[in-house]
């Protein structure tokens, strides 16, 4: 299950499990862009993940359909300067809205999707996988998504006590600048593209495959004693932690 998986590094993780020959769902908002993701054999559940309702009808279908949930992958989330604005001009309704827009959109839809399929995670060998952000490690940029992203990181640690005797692992993957997603919308200004570039050692942006590539890893049986980490995927633009 790959929440997000109509486009950007959600529909790149559809495509590198679908090509393993697995069978996938492909959950998100739009319903129209799951369907005309180019992922063969896939299934498609549109929900907004943020409403406790929505998410216990996707709950339903995956015990109706599947039983059993081997990789659970949350790619859902995004910019949240991105959302529909709301009326008015005031200061603090703004950052009001902010804080809760990616908070609804980065870390809420995780933890009501995991929590609904806890019980239907596969033992043992279930995979749970959280995508932060670079963001998470720092002070700056939109910082209400960049909160947003690191409360991911205590989540998974917690999680990853609570499943580990059940034989499920839990990771976090945190990219850093990914090129061909829709995080800036209609496009990043050239000048920002080129210090997030040259932040890295290897001189060049990631890609939606190398995010892809580390998740299909996490889930695999290589990866079986691999748990509570946060994996980085930066080119080494951020180290350490």
């Amino acid at each position: 299950m790959i929440s997000g998986g109509g486009t950007g590094i959600g529909l790149a993780a559809a495509q590198v499990f679908a090509a393993d020959g697995d069978q996938v769902l492909l959950l998100g908002r739009r319903g129209d862009v799951l369907e005309r993701a180019p992922v063969p054999g896939a299934l498609t559940y549109a929900a907004d993940l943020a409403d406790p309702e929505a998410v216990r009808g996707v709950a339903g279908f995956v015990g109706r359909e599947f039983g059993a949930v081997d990789v659970l992958i949350h790619c859902a989330g995004g910019n949240g300067l991105l959302e529909p604005p709301v009326g008015g001009d005031d200061p603090l309704d703004a950052v009001a809205r902010s804080w809760t827009v990616n908070f609804r959109l980065n870390l809420l839809t995780a933890a009501l999707l995991t929590e609904a399929l806890r019980e239907r995670l596969a033992e043992p060998g279930g995979r749970v996988l959280f995508l932060s952000s670079i963001a998470a490690y720092r002070g700056h940029g939109q910082v209400a998504y960049a909160a947003a992203k690191a409360g991911l990181h205590p989540y998974a640690h917690d999680l990853a006590r609570r499943l580990g005797p059940h034989g499920i692992t839990v990771n976090v993957v945190a990219p850093g600048y990914i090129e061909d997603t829709a995080f800036f919308g209609d496009g990043i200004d050239e000048d920002l593209r080129t210090w997030l570039v040259e932040e890295t050692l290897n001189g060049r942006a990631g890609t939606p495959g190398d995010v892809a590539a580390t998740l299909h890893w996490l889930a695999s049986p290589g990866a079986a004693h691999i748990t509570s980490q946060i994996i980085q995927v930066n080119g080494g633009a951020e180290r350490g932690h």
